[in-house]
């Protein structure tokens, strides 16, 4: 049997009869018996000549002799070897095939010759079609105990041939699954899996699709379920029992004292270190110390710790032992980023179950497995950011619990999470995202509020960021939309719409909070500028839940922030009228009118002095004059242009104390004609750029000596 390499050691191997390292219930002497029994029966079940019957008498001495000896203390490799020989030629018929191949326990390592050695006989076809099938199962539940697998991973296409039956279809693609790896995947596999996917519909043929898809996405061009993941059953009895027995009687039953000392021999604090740690430390994967990895030219992990020593020995880097381990080293991510898709597959494995056995809201756990799990998510959000993208075991995360969140527990790391979902994501978005989080948000406090919006914003802000990476890669014309940017703009414009609705929910209920406001003009400031930004044809209007509000907000830069929006929604939209031949983009005749009115409505309010009158729109403010005269407001009209505005007053007055500091009545009727030039000047020179802006682009001036107030 060839040495059995550290970094392959099975996880699941069982330590041998008498080891020194655990306390044996079985004496030697019966050890030598038990070979030389096994070793008979072996002999006589290996004579048997032509096909024999289970009514043969002669065959049930060795039938219980294996069965009792493979239950009690397991088989050696060897012994396996011979086994799966005598019991793949076919001479013994399925009944007693069955038999043996059910205690085929393993009582150390499977060597790899055995394993090719039982292709060779399924292909062969001396055994019945269940034989195979059993066959099938067992190297799936012990593949962990293969010693080695270099050669088997050379059968990939002997495992591959037995797609054509149907029988064996949902276990071959099983095994090939355990198999596959980036070299694996060839065309002509693809063609094959693609023709067989067309004529039927199996989850696990879809699920060997889906993992070649994550090796070659160009490649496999079938739309696969977005929820595929492995759907292979575990086939783990009576195998794993009798595994389980073998090791009971090697180790034998603890009592309650060696219990107790075992749990005693590590302190309190560190027993829960390493329970609750969820990011692993950096460990290479290859054992040998250090002279040795200079020997054989590799470049341990635990010495890589500047940016240099990465250039230098980036060639003999290896994979760390725990894929984990990389979340929270910037310098792994730097490697790993430049590396295949096997090892994010691995990543995406370990973070999905990471998150799984870790989330505080799926199982009862304490307050210090709830603040760790925040720290983890806090490091998976850094490895985001750094990646520029998130990872899909995070989108799946999202998409299973968020319909049980709270909003209160991880409420900040959870929402970071949405900040990168993938463009790829949207299909499922409504159902697992907006509606959750539109639940959440109307019973949810204002700091609730302001994350959910920021994290949509920042998802917007990423999403167009990825879009022109792209645009940029393919040099692709705006005036020629492809599926992918059609797709794209849509899914925008979904968002764009969900953010209307929050928007204008917070708002009301919140009773028009500056700091909600603050982040949705943000978000809008974005909006506004896709077109012309970001080189994609979406020009979207933002609410009158927020415009109205905006205008007659008290605070001076909600105002300012408005009035540059206004103007970059006038720049995107005279810019898309001048072309157009852009054919796929509907410039929408309705945008131009709800911007009209926007913009008729606040020249209206700062310029014109018409504040409260007949609005051109639908939804705006409009009193009557009778309810205007019950105010006893005098000049009831000019209350919000750019002098009376309650935004505005407050330098309006340092205008006039500036101008006529000995005057104590303050006489806003002093800012008229040439004053009124000045007063504007001075609004700029405040930092007012947005209304500078909107008004040196949006207004017409009339000659200096017509002003009037």
């Amino acid at each position: 049997m060839k040495r059995l390499r550290n970094s392959e050691a099975p996880e699941h191997a069982l330590p041998a009869t008498g080891s020194k390292q655990t306390r044996s219930v079985t004496k030697p002497k019966e050890i030598e018996d038990d070979r030389l029994a096994i070793e008979e029966a072996l002999n006589c079940l290996n004579k048997i000549k032509g096909s024999a019957s289970k009514k043969n008498r002669a065959l049930q001495g060795p039938l219980k002799t294996v069965e009792k000896i493979a239950q009690e203390r397991g088989l050696a490799p060897e012994e396996i070897h011979n086994l799966l020989n005598i019991t793949l030629s076919g001479k013994l018929g399925t009944v007693i095939s069955t038999r043996l191949l059910k205690n085929l326990i393993p009582i150390s390592v499977i060597t790899e010759d055995s394993v090719i050695s039982a292709v060779s006989w399924l292909c062969a076809h001396k055994c019945s079609s269940d034989i195979q099938v059993l066959v099938l199962k067992w190297l799936i539940v012990m593949f962990d105990f293969i010693d080695q697998k270099e050669n088997i991973n050379a059968l990939y296409g002997f495992f591959f041939s037995f797609l054509r039956y149907d029988k064996l279809l949902p276990f071959a693609c099983h095994v090939l699954c355990l198999l596959t790896r980036m070299e694996s995947v060839k065309p002509f596999h693809v063609r094959k899996l693609l023709n067989l996917h067309s004529s039927m519909t199996s989850a696990s043929l879809q699920t060997l699709l889906w993992k070649y898809k994550i090796f070659a996405p160009e490649i496999v061009t079938v739309t696969l379920p977005t929820k595929t993941k492995m759907l292979f059953r575990t086939f783990s009895h009576p195998w794993k029992t009798a595994i389980d027995n073998v090791k009971l009687r090697i180790h034998g039953t603890p009592s309650a004292s060696q219990l107790t000392l075992k749990c005693m021999e590590y302190p309190q604090s560190q027993k829960k270190e390493r329970n609750t740690k969820l990011i692993p430390p950096v460990c290479s994967s290859n054992a040998e110390s250090l002279a040795e990895s200079e020997k054989h030219k590799f470049f341990s992990l635990e010495q890589l710790q500047t940016f240099p020593q990465l250039l230098q020995n980036i060639q003999y880097l290896e994979p760390p032992a725990q894929i984990g381990s990389v979340v929270g080293n910037p310098l792994l991510l730097h490697y790993f980023s430049l590396k295949d898709k096997s090892v994010f597959r691995r990543m995406h494995y370990w973070m999905g179950h990471t998150l799984k056995e870790g989330c505080p809201w799926y199982k009862m756990l304490n307050q210090e497995d709830e603040l760790n799990f925040k720290v983890f998510l806090e490091e998976v959000f850094k490895a985001e950011c750094f990646l520029q993208r998130g990872f899909l075991a995070c989108e799946e995360f999202l998409w299973k619990s968020l319909r049980f969140w709270d909003g209160c527990c991880c409420q900040s790391q959870v929402l970071q999470l949405v900040r990168w979902i993938s463009p790829n994501s949207f299909s499922e978005m409504k159902t697992y995202l907006y509606q959750p989080l539109l639940k959440l948000f109307s019973i949810s406090s204002l700091y609730f509020k302001y994350e959910v919006l920021e994290s949509l914003r920042e998802l917007l802000l990423n999403m167009l960021n990825c879009h022109m990476q792209a645009d940029m890669a393919t040099e692709s014309n705006v005036d020629v939309l492809n599926t992918t940017q059609v797709d794209l703009i849509s899914s925008l414009a979904e968002l764009i719409h969900f953010v209307n609705r929050l928007s204008t929910v917070g708002l009301c209920l919140e009773n028009n909070s500056t700091l909600l406001m603050n982040v949705i003009l943000d978000f809008y400031e974005t909006v506004s500028d896709i077109y012309l930004k970001y080189n994609l044809p979406l020009v979207i209007m933002l609410p009158t839940g927020v415009f109205y509000p905006a205008l007659l907000s008290m605070n001076s830069a909600t105002l300012d922030q408005l009035c540059y929006i206004m103007y970059r929604y006038r720049i995107n939209l005279v810019a898309a009228k001048q072309k157009p031949e852009i054919k796929k983009f509907k410039f929408s005749h309705q945008i131009c009118q709800e911007y009209n009115r926007y913009l008729s409505t606040i020249v209206g309010y700062l310029w014109t002095s018409q504040a409260f009158q007949e609005s051109p729109c639908p939804q705006g403010i409009q009193l009557d004059p009778e309810v205007l005269e019950m105010t006893r407001v005098k000049d009831h009209r000019k209350g919000f242009n750019v002098v009376f505005h309650p935004a505005l007053m407050g330098y309006a007055m340092l205008f006039l104390k500036k101008m006529q500091p000995e005057d104590t009545t303050l006489n806003f009727k002093f800012i008229r004609g040439a004053r009124w030039g000045w007063y504007q000047e001075f609004l700029y020179s405040q930092g007012l750029q947005g209304l500078k802006l909107f008004i040196e682009s949006s207004i017409c001036h009339a000659p200096q000596e017509k002003v009037r107030h």
